[in-house]
This record gives structure tokens, C-alpha cells and sequence, in this order.
């Protein structure tokens, strides 16, 4: 069966999902998140890649990342691959891939959905059972965003910076938003988006996005339109 060509522009955000091979952890220790997070930090900053949220789960990564070109992402994740596992496998003697496959990735419509990605991302640790409040678990953006702690590797995307004019109001109702939690709607939709690699949005940036790739980015037929609720059930999930 071919593989799904991911949508990739440059200047759209894109949530990225990445899974240890058969749902096995891909964190051992401490210094394994340490060393991740140094690796996409520098990898980012040289490929021109802007990391707007992100958690490491124990057997998963998920990342909200708005190339500067298209393929960017792509390049990223696979310096990761070899210098992350490469240096883990050194250490722990193991052999072997440690990712299951390729990464999965949707566009990501700046409009709404972005804010929706934060918070689905860095609500994970809450949703898992690990923390009680998001800004607790270490290994995310989320006591960046939502509290100003110092992090060189996260960056803003627009759609946060436009919550409001200042830092500290924009912290207090981002704050808000994620107390708030996310939507069963909106939740299945990121899942299912993630799953499929399609174009996360409203039926006319899908359109948008088919006219400049000339290929589909909603779920359905190209150019088709909207029935006014963009998120199909389904039972298919990327956590």
C-alpha cells in the first residue's frame, strides 16, 4: 500500500506525532528528555523551524512546529532519529529502531485549531494521569505558555501572541483557556487529522491548501464542501 504524502507548505503550522515502536517507551531517564529537547532545539534553530508547544510522553512525542520551508520538517525529524537515537542506543547498548515508522503530521489551520493543538498537546500529561494541572509536567511548553518560565526552545505562534498585547495578560487568559480543557469534538478531530495527515481546519483552508498542492487535505473528495461540522467520528487515535 503506498504511503500517504503528508501536506507540507511552508509558513502553516503542523502537528507532529511520533511513536515508540510498538507503543514501547522511547524515555528511559531523565537525560534522555534532556538530550531530546537539546537536539530539537538545535536542529530547529538550523533548519528554521518554529516549535510552538510540546510534550514527550513516555512512549510518544507530540510537537505543534511552523516550517520556514517546505520539507524543513521533515529534515528535522530525521536529524532527531540519528542524533537522538544514535546516542541513546550508545548509551544503553541497545540496537534497533526506537520511532514505529514514519512521524504523523496535519496542517494545522491558524485561525482556531492552533490554539486547540496548545492545549490537546500539553493536556496530554493531564489526560494520561500523570499531573493534575499541565504546568507541572516538566517535559512540555506548557509552563512556558501559561507562565512566562523561561524556555529557549519554545516560540510563539501568531495565534498566541494575538491572545492579547501583553505578556502577562496573554499568560492569564491562555491560562484560562486551558482550564478550560478541550472539547470532545475538538479532540477527536485533532486525533483523526494526526492519524490521516489531512489539513486541520475549515472547509475553505482545506480549499486553499488543495489549490496550492493540487492534491486532497480534507477527508473527503477535493473541493468538497463543508456540511458544517469538520470533524467525522471516528475510532481512531493518536492520544
Amino acid at each position: 500500500m503506498p504511503r500517504t504524502q503528508r501536506l507540507d507548505i511552508a509558513g502553516v503550522a503542523q502537528h507532529v506525532v511520533q511513536r515508540g515502536n510498538d507503543r514501547q517507551p522511547c524515555f528511559f531517564r531523565e537525560i534522555d528528555y534532556l538530550r531530546y529537547l537539546q537536539e530539537l532545539r538545535e536542529a530547529s534553530i538550523k533548519l528554521d523551524c518554529r516549535v510552538h508547544a510540546y510534550v514527550l510522553m513516555t512512549n510518544h512525542v507530540h510537537l505543534l512546529v511552523t516550517p520556514g520551508a517546505a520539507g524543513a520538517i521533515g529534515r528535522l525529524m530525521q536529524t532527531l532519529g540519528r542524533r537522538y537515537v544514535g546516542a541513546l542506543n550508545d548509551t544503553l547498548g541497545r540496537t534497533g529502531t526506537l520511532w514505529e515508522g514514519r512521524y504523523k503530521a496535519s496542517l494545522v489551520d491558524s485561525e482556531r485549531y492552533v490554539l486547540a493543538c496548545y492545549r490537546y498537546i500539553e493536556l496530554n500529561p493531564v489526560r494520561a494521569g500523570m499531573v493534575a494541572s499541565p504546568a507541572d509536567y516538566r517535559w512540555s511548553s506548557c509552563a512556558c505558555n501559561s507562565q512566562g518560565v523561561s524556555n529557549p526552545l519554545v516560540r510563539p505562534h501568531s495565534a498566541y501572541q494575538q491572545i492579547a498585547r501583553d505578556d502577562e495578560q496573554r499568560r492569564v487568559l491562555y491560562r484560562d483557556l486551558v482550564s478550560q480543557g478541550i472539547s470532545e469534538d475538538d479532540l477527536t478531530a485533532i486525533r483523526l487529522y494526526a492519524q490521516r495527515q489531512r489539513a486541520l481546519g475549515s472547509a475553505r483552508f482545506q480549499q486553499s491548501i488543495e489549490a496550492m498542492l493540487g492534491r486532497r487535505a480534507g477527508l473527503g473528495k477535493p473541493g468538497r464542501p463543508s456540511t458544517g461540522k469538520p470533524f467525522p467520528p471516528s475510532d481512531e487515535s493518536v492520544s
